[in-house]
């Protein structure tokens, strides 16, 4: 799941989505027989063994698919998709959920909120465009969601930032051409962010020596970052955004999210959700670098 710390909405929704927990009266969500399983199953998913997370998540979309058309349809497709993308669970597994959250979003078109398109509409548009699955959906909110993105990663092309890190240290994205530079957002609450780092660590010793920049972004305290980092042995650079300047430039709405600029500083790669080490290798290859 895309952990969003900036926006209650967006987590109270969650928080009905995978607990089932009403976070208000007027949030309260009744669960069918048929889908109290399904919730379940979700809320617990984070549990299941990453060997076996891809067949069940596949599942689950499956079965969500089969319900019948009432408001928990979406609310549960929208769910699984959210969890769908932490880690490495299969292509074909992705284009279920995908398929799923499609068929919910044609069965019940959602309204634009604030004149943006629903939230549902840009999960599918990232899984979409990032994780490279298919959408038979024809929507003009699908197809705002899209336009959206790609102006989001018009602006991360030309972003430039200057930070610093624990230990003072500035850094500017843009005076690091010529190295291959990974730019991710975590946070120390965040378990998606705390499960890619291990393998973070092992890619920048890896290739540090081939010119691999790794700046990880947090938006808290220095007194809560630095002996969270210390603790984990982390060696590459940890840098700090309390003001959200740069989270804001990168129109960083979730956690963990990763960039991936190759040695000339264009942009060849990004991950909507946490990465494992394969993930990773696969976005640094597109920016040169090779096992």
């Amino acid at each position: 799941m895309n952990w969003r710390p900036h926006r209650p909405v967006v987590i109270a929704f969650i928080l009905v989505i995978v607990s089932a927990i009403p976070v208000s009266s007027k949030d309260q969500v009744v669960w069918t027989e048929q889908e109290k399983p399904i919730v379940e199953q979700i809320r617990t998913l984070r549990s299941v063994p990453d060997g076996q997370r891809g067949a069940v998540t596949k599942d689950l979309a499956i079965k969500i698919r089969q319900l019948p058309v009432v408001p928990n349809k979406l609310r549960l497709a929208t769910g699984l998709a959210n969890l769908s993308t932490e880690g490495d669970f299969g292509h074909d597994t992705l284009q279920e959920v995908a398929t799923t959250l499609g068929d919910a979003l044609r069965e019940q078109p959602q309204a634009d909120k604030d004149g943006q398109p629903a939230f549902a509409y840009t999960t599918l548009a990232q899984l979409v465009r990032y994780e490279h699955v298919q959408s038979s959906l024809e929507a003009p909110q699908f197809t705002a969601a899209m336009k959206n993105l790609e102006a989001a990663d018009r602006l991360r092309q030309q972003a430039n930032f200057t930070l610093r890190d624990l230990d003072g240290h500035e850094w500017t994205l843009k005076d690091l051409q010529g190295k291959v530079v990974v730019v991710n957002f975590w946070a120390t609450w965040c378990p998606p962010c705390r499960k890619e780092m291990p393998d973070l660590e092992s890619l920048y010793e890896k290739f540090k020596d081939q010119g691999l920049v790794i700046l990880a972004i947090s938006d808290e305290e220095i007194g809560k970052v630095k002996p969270f980092i210390q603790e984990r042995k982390i060696s590459y650079p940890v840098l700090l955004d309390p003001n959200r300047k740069v989270n804001e430039e990168f129109k960083i709405e979730g956690i963990p999210k990763s960039f991936v600029y190759d040695r000339e500083g264009k942009l060849v790669a990004q991950s909507i959700d946490m990465r494992t080490r394969g993930q990773f290798l696969q976005m640094l290859g597109q920016a040169g670098l090779h096992e």
